[in-house]
Order: C-alpha cells, then sequence, then structure tokens
C-alpha cells in the first residue's frame, strides 16, 4: 500500500433487491438485522459497509458463495446501483454521474477481469487483448502497439496469433488479464479470476499477479473465497458475511486478533507462523535498549523460527526493508506463535 489517500470511499453503501427497496430502507427499523430484512422479503446484497480503498493498495474481499462480496464489487463500479449510502471514486459520487460520465470513468478508470475468461473464440490473442481499444475507438496501429506491450507483460510473447482453444486455462486466464491492463486502469477489479484453474496453475498465476503488482502498482480490489489465496495477495482482506463486512484489517492482524466468532472460523486451521510478519509482532521501542543484529521486519515468524530459537537475546531490534529500526520484537512473543501456546 503506498499511501492512505481513498481511490474508493464506501460509506454506509445498501444494496437491497426486492420490490420497493429505496422506500423500505427508508421505513427500516433500526437494527434490522439480514434474516428480518429476508423475513419481509428483501435480499441485503450489501449491508451498511463502510470501507476505504487506498491508492496503490490490493484490498482482497472475500467470504463464503452469497456474503457479498461479488455484489460490494459491482457496486463500487456502479454495475449495480446502490438503495442506500455513498459510494465515491477519485472523489466523484458514482450515484450522481449522468451515463456518459460513468461509462467514461469505467473505460478511462476501471479494469475488470472475471473468473469465466470471456474471450472471443473467433479472435486471436492479439485481436481478444485489443478489443477494449477498438472499443474506445483507437486506431489500428496504437492498439496492436499496447496489445503486444501487454502481451509481453503477462508472458505470452509468441502466442499473439492463438486463437483461445489452442491456449491453456492458465493462459487464456492471462490473456484476460492483459485485455484489462491494456486500457492501463488505475483501478482494477478483480472477481474470483483464478477459482477455475487447477492448483498448480492457480499458484503460477498467483506469483505472476504478484509480479504485476509489484511492477505496476495498481489500486486493486479482489474477490476470493480461498483464505490462503488472501492471506498471500492481501494489503488487507475484507471478510464478509451476509452483505456486512465482519472484519477489514492485515493478514497479520486478522490472523492475530480476529474480532468475530466468524473470522476466527476462518483463522482457526491457519499455521500463524507461516503468516504472521515478524514487524506486526514490533512495539516501539520506548527507549528501550537494544544490540546485536536486527532481524527482519517484512520476514514471517517462520522464515526466522531458526534464529528465534538460537538467539539469546529476550529483546530484538527490528528493521524495515532499508536496515532502519523500527521497533522492538519480545522474543517469547514471536516464539509463542512459532510454537503454540498452551
Amino acid at each position: 500500500m503506498t499511501n492512505d489517500t481513498p481511490v474508493i470511499s464506501c460509506r454506509n453503501a445498501w444494496k437491497l433487491f426486492g420490490p420497493n427497496p429505496q422506500q423500505y430502507l427508508k421505513q427500516m427499523p433500526q437494527g434490522h438485522g439480514y434474516d428480518d430484512i429476508r423475513a419481509d422479503g428483501y435480499i441485503a446484497g450489501v449491508k451498511d459497509v463502510s470501507v476505504d480503498v487506498a491508492r496503490g493498495e490490493m484490498l482482497v474481499i472475500m467470504g463464503l458463495s452469497g456474503s457479498g462480496k461479488s455484489t460490494l464489487v459491482r457496486c463500487f463500479s456502479r454495475l449495480h446501483d446502490i438503495t442506500g449510502g455513498v459510494i465515491e471514486v477519485e472523489g466523484q459520487d458514482i450515484m450522481a454521474l449522468p451515463e456518459k460520465e460513468l461509462i467514461e470513468l469505467r473505460r478511462s478508470k476501471m479494469g475488470m477481469v472475471f473468473q469465466s475468461f470471456g474471450l472471443l473464440p473467433h479472435r486471436t490473442v492479439l485481436d481478444n487483448v485489443a478489443f477494449p481499444l477498438e472499443m474506445r475507438g483507437q486506431d489500428r496501429h496504437a492498439r496492436r502497439k499496447r496489445a503486444l506491450e501487454v502481451i509481453k507483460l503477462v508472458g505470452l510473447e509468441g502466442r499473439e496469433e492463438y486463437f483461445p482453444r489452442e491456449l491453456s486455462g492458465g493462459q487464456q486466464q492471462r490473456v484476460g488479464i492483459a485485455r484489462s491492463l491494456a486500457i492501463e486502469p488505475d483501478i482494477w477489479f478483480l472477481d474470483e479470476p483464478f477459482s477455475a484453474l487447477d492448483p498448480l496453475i492457480r499458484r503460477e498465476m498467483q506469483d505472476e499477479f504478484l509480479r504485476l503488482q509489484d511492477l505496476l502498482g495498481k489500486t486493486i480490489v479482489f474477490i476470493t473465497h480461498d483464505f490462503d489465496e488472501a492471506l498471500r495477495l492481501a494489503d488487507r482482506i475484507a471478510i464478509m458475511k451476509d452483505g456486512a463486512i465482519e472484519q477489514c484489517d492485515t493478514p497479520d492482524r486478522i490472523v492475530l486478533d480476529p474480532q468475530t466468532e466468524y473470522v476466527r472460523k476462518f483463522t482457526e486451521d491457519i499455521d500463524k507462523a507461516h503468516v504472521v510478519h515478524v514487524g506486526a509482532l514490533a512495539g516501539p521501542m520506548n527507549g528501550a535498549a537494544v544490540e546485536g543484529e536486527p532481524v527482519a521486519g517484512d520476514k514471517t515468524v517462520q522464515q526466522l523460527a531458526r534464529t528465534l530459537v538460537n538467539d539469546p537475546r529476550e529483546m530484538l531490534p527490528v528493521a524495515d526493508k532499508s536496515g532502519a529500526i523500527i521497533g522492538v520484537l519480545e522474543r517469547q512473543k514471536a516464539l509463542d506463535v512459532l510454537l503454540g501456546t498452551d
């Protein structure tokens, strides 16, 4: 996450499905729960959600089927009109935008990748990737040049003239990613893009995606139902249930301090030592005198297991990537994460 300036700001957003949702929301009793709303003949796809997405952040939204994660992202791009609340993108209230301006916002700022690849079977890789540029009215030479750039970026150079049927599932997904990147979006929405892939290809696509994000620094909202995938990719994770966000926090904090029973169930089988970074356990220096070699704050407890077990110091300095001391680690706290507590 590069800074805390919200690119997307969502305040008390509701999306109700039913016969007269706006009127129902106005008269709905305070504290009405998901089941109460359903008993009244409505479905709360999004229930009073407030969340910001910072510039350059990867926010992963996860939950079980029907939790509201896809509905929320469609509200972010106004593919769904919200029933109540406010959603701003780059400071603009998207519900107040006329259709022409909304279309322009999507075309110029947003890229979308969905679980179904949605490739045009009669078009080559090159033509599939260039398609959104063609819809934008870009001339043939310019769109071909840009398409070739992103095809190379996603590792498909040499397959420009292949048709989708000639590609593997992972390669088809790369075409979908390249197509969304071709328009150079500032904001990237990805709805379970890897869930149809087998585990090995899925892992490879996650690696590729992390490489692209490190290279491009996009603002990303990524939907998944796979907690391991969320932990691997996210700057922050928002866990949804019945249209509401149960907890939104860093992977370290989600694992170390689940705020609800529902979130705790997601984390109970996770090996915390493989997830929790040393920096997340570090406390302020507060004038403490710590000596010796610092430990790297961006390493997980598991990665530093040998050091933590063998180092006799009770308190260890923690450094960031530049080598600057950012805090102090109580060694026993890290060992408790590594070995568990009785």
